[in-house]
């Protein structure tokens, strides 16, 4: 029989993200980055260098941001090429350099140089990082090279602050070093650095002692020149695995030792995990420790399994990763994995069975032998002593009889039948109903009874309707064949049938993972709080585990609290009590917490611990701590359990984060709003108060001067007119204050009473008589409008400030047009002016804060009448707008509701 040939063909789900992926990168810039361990060992030097070589080739090339730290040998190449003007900040009064995105995305070049990676951006740029502006850019097709130190790299920044004492503050996440096209590590020897640091052609001189002293430590450069070495190479490897993966190569390439370790139920895998940790460290490579879990492994005992949990336990004790796998053909899975992960070394057990059983079915070391191709396959026998150590068999079932009974009934029910059809079918058509019958059983009772009932089918159609009857024996040889394809034909029918079963059993676990984790990510996007979050992730752990969870948080110092909530299986979340929490055990999560690595039990920190304890470990931080005290603890043994319940944690972190970057945000938004109002509050009141100050102080002096008596009459009472107006003029500046103050404190109090706005408008023109002299004013205001309920004294406020407004931003002289109409249950006013209109684009924002029109003269105050007007009309469920009209001026509209039982005026 020839050999089968493996299928070759890519997976078209792969190859279609593949291909979208592809396209994506089409439409994006390349990132090149230069990588180093440290600072001065020539990242930007070479750079420069690399762009300067492109520009030669007639590439389009700029500088966009270098930073020269005063290295005249790297602002030497600096020459020849085009550099983009900085951008100019100003924070707390310093002017501030920065990278000026905007002018770099309007002269999109071909290629952009902006150093430093990491770099914080200072308030005012529009991005708060610098790794943010070079995604932009690469977004907009525009390659870019920029460099960036190891110490960096977010998830080794925990690392690096162990190292060096040091806590690195900007970070890049790696998710960027990761998707960038190329990285070309920039290597100096510590040595070299430590020389060139002692040059000054690193830092100037008075940073280079305290350098020396703490960063540039020779041990420190040493151990970030090792993890500079290994991200590098850890790159390489994943672009080899992608190069192998988008060309379809599944030959292993011995580009790097990799070791993997086949464990499974028996004694010999803890001997196998020892051996392969071993050879790993010998030949320096990472190794993985793989357990293929077959639908009849499912049936182990406990203690089996137990010995596999404790065998993938110990192999991550020593540095494997672990991977539980999932399949019936446990040979093609495994050396599926191996070559996807590039293994070149796979070591299995040595089999214990028989020869003879070897020839009637292949042991799975001669399967992964004959099948590895260019993968080396190391096969280690048992250890001494250990030859009366048995593998574990499958344990037998009592349940299984009721099944065999059912699977007897079947058949004696089909020969009944048959007995009844003898006379009126042929003997090949019983047949035919023996063989539905054994189908009937394969489906509902699995392979064993389908077996019996196949041999048991054969053995009463021979005895029972093939002459000679009651006898086994035949009298027609072709009856030999029938017997032989029947009985095949029902095994491998049961075969089939308990091998679907078997799929659709571990087909029903998969969709159930996949469903919690969805339902889990759903629940999630939809919560905006960390105690709903918290609340949330306790519900779909408690799904597939009984026991008790919470989620710990830290306070400010960083200490965890008791929680706050209790879940427990089939307890809602809106009655949730308290967690019990030991004293003890709280020492274990703020461990867990505090080291972002999991404790408790089944763990190498305080494993006999009753609890497990999860970090919440998020991209930046950890958020806190999940606690789980299982029922049953081997709940959280089991091996795909555990992978489940880790992947909820993640997700959780994620979500958790990401809200706790929104209120950071919202935060910091509230806070540059709030110095921006004290900012303009401030400039405001120093200009606003100082005019009528001013003029009060020197009017006041003039009056109160000796000289003063020679004044006349009239120049005298003129002062005091002035010195008032000014006076009044103060006192509704401060009037202004006091009402925004109030009106923003929260629900405005009004006194609602019924009036007429004709007598309203009267009343505001008699007010402001004296401001209006010499205006001409017109008034329509149509007889028998309806009463208004609100408060007349706030929409006498309105009116008002709408027309000191129109006269103080028009020409003396101009009119000024009030107008009231009844519009469809509300009151219109508006108030026209014959001035210079509104600014474009000030119609809404004319209506916030400190915004002012045109007019910024003498007469301007803080900006906060109109704001005023539209807390109060909001106030009174009505709106007020601003517009220009055409033939010039501006209008101010504001409307109010009427209600069902307003009548008329008297």
């Amino acid at each position: 029989m020839p050999a089968k040939i493996p299928d070759q063909r890519p997976d078209p789900d792969a190859l279609l993200a593949r291909v979208q992926e592809e396209e994506a990168r089409g439409r994006r810039g390349r990132l090149k980055i230069f990588f180093g361990a440290a600072p001065g060992v020539g990242k930007s030097y070479a750079m420069l260098e690399a762009a300067r070589k492109l520009k030669a080739e007639g590439a389009d090339v700029i500088v966009g941001y270098v930073e020269l730290h005063g290295r005249p040998d790297t602002e030497a190449l600096l020459a020849g090429l085009e550099i983009l003007p900085p951008q100019r900040l100003e924070h707390r009064g310093v002017a501030l350099n920065e990278f000026d995105l905007d002018a770099a995305l309007q002269r999109r070049p071909a290629t952009i140089v902006v150093d430093e990676l990491a770099h914080s951006n200072h308030p005012g740029a529009r991005h708060p990082k610098r790794w943010m502006d070079i995604e932009e850019l690469l977004g907009a097709g525009i390659n870019v090279f920029t460099t960036v130190n190891v110490q960096h790299l977010e998830s080794l920044n925990d690392v690096i602050a162990q190292i060096t004492g040091v806590q690195v503050r900007e970070t890049v996440p790696d998710k960027v070093f990761d998707s960038a096209d190329e990285v070309e590590l920039v290597d100096l020897p510590p040595d070299d650095l430590l020389q060139r640091l002692q040059e000054g052609k690193v830092y100037v001189e008075e940073k280079v002692r305290p350098a020396l002293e703490s960063f540039f430590r020779k041990g420190n450069l040493i151990a970030l020149r090792q993890l500079a070495l290994r991200a590098t190479a850890d790159r390489v490897d994943t672009s080899m695995r992608e190069y192998r993966d988008h060309h379809a190569i599944r030959n292993t390439w011995p580009a790097g030792e990799r070791v993997l370790v086949c464990v499974g139920p028996d004694p010999l895998s803890a001997r196998l995990v020892r051996s392969a940790r071993r050879l790993a460290a010998a030949l320096h490579a990472d190794w993985l420790a793989v357990y293929v879990e077959t639908p009849a492994l499912l049936r182990l005992s406990r203690e089996a399994r137990d010995r596999v949990l404790q065998t993938l336990k110990l192999a991550e004790t020593l540095g494997a990763e672990t991977a539980n796998l999932s399949s019936e053909a446990v040979a093609s899975e495994l050396l599926a994995f191996a070559r996807q992960r590039n293994v070149s070394k796979i070591i299995v057990g040595k089999p214990a069975r028989g020869r003879w059983h070897n020839r009637f079915k292949p042991s799975l070391v001669d399967e992964i032998v004959r099948r590895s191709g260019d993968i080396d396959v190391y096969v280690i026998s048992g250890e001494p002593g250990a030859e009366n150590v048995t593998t574990p068999r499958l344990p037998s079932r009592s349940s299984k009889l009721p099944a065999y009974l059912r699977s007897v009934a079947v058949v004696m029910a089909t020969t009944l039948l048959c007995a009844l059809l003898n006379r009126h079918v042929e003997r090949t058509n019983l047949v035919m109903l023996y063989l539905l019958g054994t189908v009937l059983v394969a489906t509902r009772f699995g392979r064993g009874p389908s077996v019996l009932a196949a041999v048991l089918s054969v053995t009463l159609f021979d005895f029972l309707f093939v002459p000679p009857i009651y006898s086994f024996a035949v009298s027609d040889a072709q009856y030999l064949i029938t017997f032989a394809v029947m009985l095949a034909t029902g095994l491998v029918i049961s075969n089939l049938a308990a091998r679907g079963r078997r799929q659709a059993s571990v087909a029903r676990q998969r969709e159930r993972r996949t469903s919690e984790l969805y339902a889990l990510s759903r629940d999630l996007a939809q919560s905006r709080n960390l105690t709903e979050l918290g609340q949330i992730l306790c519900r779909h752990v408690l799904t597939g585990i009984e026991g008790d969870a919470a989620v710990l948080l830290p306070d400010a110092d960083g200490r965890l609290q008791d929680p706050t909530h209790f879940c427990a299986r089939g307890v809602a979340s809106a009655n949730l009590a308290r967690y019990p929490v030991p004293g003890n055990d709280l020492g274990i999560a703020q461990w867990a917490y505090d080291h972002r690595q999991k404790a408790g039990h089944n763990t190498d920190t305080l494993g006999s611990a009753d609890a497990i304890y999860l970090p919440l470990n998020a991209l930046r931080r950890c958020i806190g701590v999940l606690g789980l005290r299982a029922k049953e603890p081997r709940q959280i043994e089991i091996p795909e359990q555990m992978h489940l319940l880790e992947s909820f944690v993640n997700q959780a972190a994620v979500a958790m984060e990401r809200v706790q970057l929104v209120e950071s945000a919202q935060a910091a938004s509230i806070e540059v709003e709030s110095e921006k109002l004290r900012s303009v509050l401030l400039s405001s009141i120093s200009h606003d108060f100082r005019t009528p100050l001013a003029s009060i102080i020197g009017m006041a002096s003039t009056l109160l001067d000796d000289a003063s008596a020679s004044l006349g009459e009239e120049r005298r009472r003129s002062l005091l007119r002035s010195l008032i107006d000014e006076a009044q003029r103060l006192h509704r500046l401060v009037d202004n204050l006091l009402d925004l103050t109030r009106l923003s404190a929260g629900p405005v109090r009004l006194k609602r009473e019924w009036a007429a706005l004709d007598e309203l408008v009267g009343a505001v023109l008699t007010r402001y008589h004296d401001v209006l002299a010499g205006r001409n004013i017109q008034v329509d205001v149509p007889a028998n409008l309806p009463l208004v309920l609100c408060d007349e004294v706030m929409i006498g406020q309105v009116l008002g400030n709408l027309v000191e407004n129109a006269q103080k931003h028009t020409p003396p002289g101009s009119a000024i047009h009030i107008a009231v109409t009844h519009e469809r249950g509300t009151i219109a006013v508006s108030v026209r002016d014959e001035g210079p209109g509104l600014p474009a684009g000030m119609e809404r924002r004319i209506f916030e804060k400190f915004q002012r029109g045109n007019d910024e003269g003498a007469q301007s105050g803080f900006g906060l009448g109109l704001t005023i007007c539209k807390a109060i009309i909001e106030a009174h469920d009505g709106s007020i707008s601003a517009r220009n009209l055409a033939g010039g001026g501006a209008e101010f509209r504001f409307t109010l509701p009427l209600t069902a039982d307003a009548g008329l005026p008297a």
